[in-house]
């Protein structure tokens, strides 16, 4: 677990006596990732509480821990707990319970989520997240790099430092919901695919399952959002109701808060429309398969009408008679050919005049 402890001018990681570094003004970060939690709770549990003085409880302890815990928040009389679904760097494939391999397009592939555990304590922020986390170590990094600069009237140049536990939370978990808004371009190209394939006439539509399993990552992602949203409104009522800190603090966690929940809207509203659109898409699909289907059995169905008259005529002809009009005249043959392709041309002449049938040129003026 590494120890940070920020004030306004600097931060400084894993002090040697980090009660002492508290007691002289700004707070502590104290970042730890699953795999430390996960090989001694109980250790990492007393590790905090030797620097905190506050226990964390049994069932928030196995939260911490759990890989597949939601987004939620929590308040207790010591502390506050946010819960917030991250992505992951990792792009594992993903697999159903019977160990089967799902065709999942590479964009949604992207959506393998992990836990980020967030205790707000008095003057400290305890987080525990995975060994991997892109989020985290750029703010690590950004920390570290800080140089405070003044000019002589005492204002700062360029960003700050987190002011208070809350801040750094809520840069943190701005940072994270970033990361799903930078996914809604592939999402959009991924969809624009999916609308091609299944609009496709040359081609026809077969990967029905890789477009299922899309369709469950989307509304895993739809899921997701509202989850995370009700965390940060529980939050946003806790602040609310209980913050006792100077009115420009309380106003300025509110505006981060609110920025968070705007980004995770807005990303919660992509989905939903990449979700409707697909179903749209795959009804259009099978909206223009029994249009074709209905174009061939109307084509069938014509040529059917037109060989009608004919099949009489031959059969009126193959009669067992001795005596028949037409039967034994020289030119008895070619008068019923012409006959029968009179009646074929005036059948065409009614059906182009019905609409029945539409040639190429005249589908593409339409």
């Amino acid at each position: 677990m590494d120890i940070f402890h920020i004030n306004d001018t600097l931060a400084l990681l894993n002090p040697e006596n980090p009660d002492q570094f508290l007691q002289a003004g700004g707070f502590l970060w104290l970042d730890a990732n699953h795999d430390e939690v996960a090989a001694n709770p109980e250790a990492w549990r007393h590790q905090v509480e030797q620097i905190t003085g506050t226990q964390i409880y049994d069932l928030h302890l196995k939260d911490v821990s759990n890989l597949s815990h939601p987004s939620y928040f929590d308040a207790t009389q010591d502390y506050e707990m946010v819960v917030f679904r991250k992505l992951t760097l990792t792009e594992a494939s993903a697999e159903t319970k019977s160990g089967v391999k799902r065709k999942i397009p590479a964009a949604l592939n992207k959506l393998a989520t992990s836990p980020v555990s967030f205790l707000l304590m008095e003057n400290v922020l305890v987080t525990v997240r995975p060994a991997q986390s892109r989020t985290v170590e750029l703010a690590r990094n950004r920390l570290l790099e800080y140089k405070y600069k003044a000019d002589n009237n005492g204002s700062t140049h360029g960003g700050r430092l987190p002011a208070s536990p809350e801040e750094l939370m809520l840069r943190l978990l701005n940072a994270m919901v970033d990361q799903y808004l930078e996914l809604r371009q592939p999402l959009t190209q991924q969809l624009d695919r999916w609308q091609h394939a299944l609009l496709d006439p040359r081609r026809p539509f077969n990967n029905w399952l890789a477009l299922l399993d899309s369709r469950v990552e989307l509304r895993k992602l739809d899921n997701l959002c509202e989850e995370q949203h009700d965390a940060m409104q529980e939050l946003r009522d806790h602040i609310v109701d209980t913050h006792d800190g100077t009115s420009r603090a309380k106003d300025l966690l509110l505006v981060r808060i609110n920025d968070v929940m705007e980004h995770i809207n807005r990303v919660l509203n992509h989905a939903r429309r990449l979700e409707a659109s697909l179903e749209s898409a795959v009804q259009i699909h099978f909206a223009a398969m029994a249009h074709r289907t209905s174009e061939i059995m109307r084509t069938l169905t014509v040529i059917t009408a037109l060989f009608m008259p004919l099949t009489l005529i031959t059969g009126i002809f193959g009669m067992n008679f001795e005596v028949m009009p037409l039967l034994k005249h020289a030119s008895g043959f070619w008068y019923t050919m012409a006959a029968m392709g009179v009646i074929v041309i005036l059948l065409l002449i009614y059906f182009r005049s019905q609409r029945y049938l539409q040639d190429q040129a005249s589908r593409r003026i339409e």
